[in-house]
């Protein structure tokens, strides 16, 4: 089974597509509620816009996600372990190619829990809880001022106090200290998913309309 595959198909496992077609299907046809059968669920349930929509899958999945990391966190690192020596590249998704650094995370997460994380780090610095330092636990994200910008650049932390990371044009996946006085001076903050968020409404519908588009994708494998 090629990556691309195996990528979606975790995804769908997971139900993110159904989690997506449930609400957005409803807001994009307009479509009146169902008839109320005897043998339907006799509950009315009142229309959501798509950013409503949008805005609870997100706390659904996330909240999932935290779950899953909190249980699964060593499984997590191990693949993103794996993918250590991978060179960076501007704006690529897939190991083939080449990872940035918010790709990386983005990969890692996709390919491990079938979770989609926004594409930019200054965005995913706006998904989960802010946490500290001295709170952080392997699977929580870790930013960093890297280009005179606050959260410019993104890592997983893994333990011990270090972190997983792409670092930049001419480098490759590896692994880092955060005590390290480089990467100590640009720590900008951490984020532990725990199904809150504060994205725009623009930024959670480019989420839904990827996690469509991926399910339209799959239909024709």
């Amino acid at each position: 089974m090629s990556l691309k595959k195996a990528l979606l198909s975790q995804i769908l496992g997971l139900a993110l597509g159904f989690a997506i077609s449930s609400s957005a299907q409803a807001v994009e046809a307009n479509a009146p509620a169902p008839e109320v059968t005897s043998s339907s669920v006799e509950t009315v349930v009142p229309k959501e816009s798509m950013f409503q929509a949008g805005r609870a899958y997100i706390a659904r999945v996330s909240d999932r996600l935290a779950d899953t990391v909190t249980g699964k966190s060593e499984e997590l690192i191990n693949r993103a372990m794996e993918v250590i020596g991978v060179r960076y590249r501007w704006d690529a998704e897939l190991p083939q190619s080449g990872l940035d650094g918010s790709s990386f995370v983005r990969y890692v997460f996709k390919d491990k829990l079938g979770f989609l994380l926004p594409r930019k780090s200054t965005q995913m610095s706006r998904v989960g809880k802010p946490i500290g330092r001295d709170e952080l636990q392997p699977g929580d994200l870790v930013f960093f001022n890297t280009m005179r910008l606050t959260f410019s650049h993104v890592g997983i932390y893994v333990g011990d106090n270090k972190f997983i990371h792409s670092p930049s044009k001419g480098t490759s996946v590896r692994v880092d200290d955060l005590g390290s006085l480089y990467w100590d001076k640009r720590f900008d903050g951490a984020r532990r998913l725990d199904g809150s968020d504060n994205l725009d409404d623009a930024e959670r519908q480019e989420l839904l309309n990827e996690v469509k588009n991926l399910k339209r994708k799959s239909r024709s494998l």
